[in-house]
């Protein structure tokens, strides 16, 4: 087993994962910004490190910082948590340089998941369903574009090949605003991420975003745990979560689900990741892979009762999986809601002193969260603040949970997004379940 354990994130994750290797005996080193000097997990850690200044770039972006407090610490392995380092493929490739245990997938897998068009290619041939698409990177030939839309069919969506968040998307509707919205997402993908490729797929109208979770060791074992429906979306952002999704039938599900354990066991992958999906008229469409663990985690291991953060620490010390498929059960449901440190209305993130604190609780709920009563919000990171997550026996039982949940929740001194939620959960067609990823941005007015 790891002894050691650098955990090269921030917030709830950070916390989630020391809380994680404290129960397996592992000691934790917590790095952290100057902003987050007085945070939760690093008085709580068995160590900590500063490694930089306040902004990302300085400190948790710094992978020369990362590495250094590993060595000076003595630690084995390092944990990305998610966003920063999590699904950058040289700095997994220089913690195992290093001598490091990587808490993922290899360097090589990161980069053939990380650029949409090879992670395409790469699902095809392992018999997961893909969108329409070019197959491959869009070229210069004009003659040719035009061609390939026709072909496809509009309305085409343009897709930078390493994009993500959202950046580098553009919806195009005729032939005559073709080209010129190539051009112009090239450009974008080239200033959001030193990389101008792009490609083409079928534009999907009315889809949802359902994801499966997977886990896989490095003896050629691999599981799903299930499905996520992520469709709540704001400006491609995820609101709310939860698992399973409303109206797949179950035949269906575990079909999806076992093409994805075993696409994982030909790319040969290694830890947790989730395949992602856009779900329409009864078909499902892969679209990209997450090499790490998500932030919707808390819902799956909810309603399978699997600590996914345990496994990737368990397979990361070369240990076998010890699931099998026939072992994974699914009971009740689960949804979780990101609670954030931003206006309700116009979504402006608002950081500061939280001057009043209480997480709700009782039956079914799960609260993850880094912050206290007095916590600082810092104005540098993201600015989610908490997952509250509600289980029940069933959907409505969760949905009524959820509410009596943000009834009792209690943030004070700053905004949060805490009425969106209560909105959401009251909504017509949020409750009958199974809206599409353009729902939100519509109720919103957006």
């Amino acid at each position: 087993m790891i002894e050691k354990v650098v955990i090269a994130n921030r917030g709830e994750i950070a916390l989630r994962i020391q809380r994680a290797c404290r129960a397996l005996g592992i000691r934790t080193v917590a790095l952290h910004s100057e902003a987050d000097r007085e945070a939760k997990y690093v008085k709580l850690a068995d160590e900590s490190v500063c490694i930089g200044p306040a902004r990302a770039t300085d400190s948790y972006l710094n992978i020369p910082a990362v590495i250094s407090a590993a060595e000076v610490t003595d630690a084995q392995a390092i944990h990305p948590g998610y966003g920063f380092l999590s699904e950058n493929a040289d700095f997994a490739e220089r913690v195992e340089q290093s001598g490091f245990i990587f808490i993922g997938p290899k360097a090589e897998t990161i980069r053939l998941m990380g650029d949409k068009i090879s992670a395409i290619k790469a699902m095809k041939k392992a018999g997961v369903p893909c969108v329409p698409g070019s197959d491959g990177p869009v070229g210069d030939n004009e003659k040719e574009v035009l061609r390939l839309a026709a072909h496809i069919g509009y309305p085409v969506l343009i897709k930078a090949a390493a994009g993500g968040g959202g950046k580098g998307m553009r919806v195009v509707h005729t032939e005559a605003a073709l080209l010129n919205a190539v051009a112009l997402t090239k450009a974008e993908a080239k200033a959001a991420f030193g990389n101008d490729t792009v490609y083409m797929e079928k534009y999907l109208d009315n889809p949802r975003h359902i994801e499966f979770q997977v886990l896989a060791d490095t003896h050629g074992h691999a599981i799903h745990l299930g499905e996520r429906d992520c469709s709540m979306q704001r400006r491609h952002q995820k609101v709310v979560e939860e698992s399973p999704a409303p109206g797949i039938p179950e035949k269906l599900r575990h079909k999806m689900g076992e093409r994805c354990a075993d696409a994982c066991r030909k790319i040969h992958y290694r830890g947790a990741g989730t395949f992602e999906f856009l779900y329409q008229d009864g078909e499902f469409y892969f679209i990209e892979m997450n090499t790490r663990v998500q932030v919707e985690h808390p819902v799956t291991e909810m309603v399978t009762g699997v600590d996914i953060v345990r496994q990737q620490l368990l397979i990361a010390a070369g240990e076998k999986l010890a699931y099998r498929q026939k072992d994974i059960t699914w009971r009740g449901h689960a949804i979780e809601c990101r609670i954030n440190a931003e206006d309700p209305r116009n979504f402006i993130p608002s950081p500061g002193r939280i001057t009043g604190w209480h997480a709700p609780g009782g039956p079914g709920i799960r609260v993850d969260s880094h912050v206290y009563n007095n916590y600082f919000v810092p104005p540098y990171y993201d600015s989610m603040i908490a997952k509250l997550i509600a289980f029940g026996d069933t959907r409505e039982m969760a949905l009524a949970r959820m509410r009596i949940a943000l009834s009792e929740m209690v943030v004070d001194g700053i905004k949060t997004n805490i009425p969106l939620h209560q909105d959401i959960m009251n909504d017509t067609y949020f409750i009958r379940g199974g809206v599409n990823i353009h729902y939100l941005q519509k109720k919103l007015g957006l």
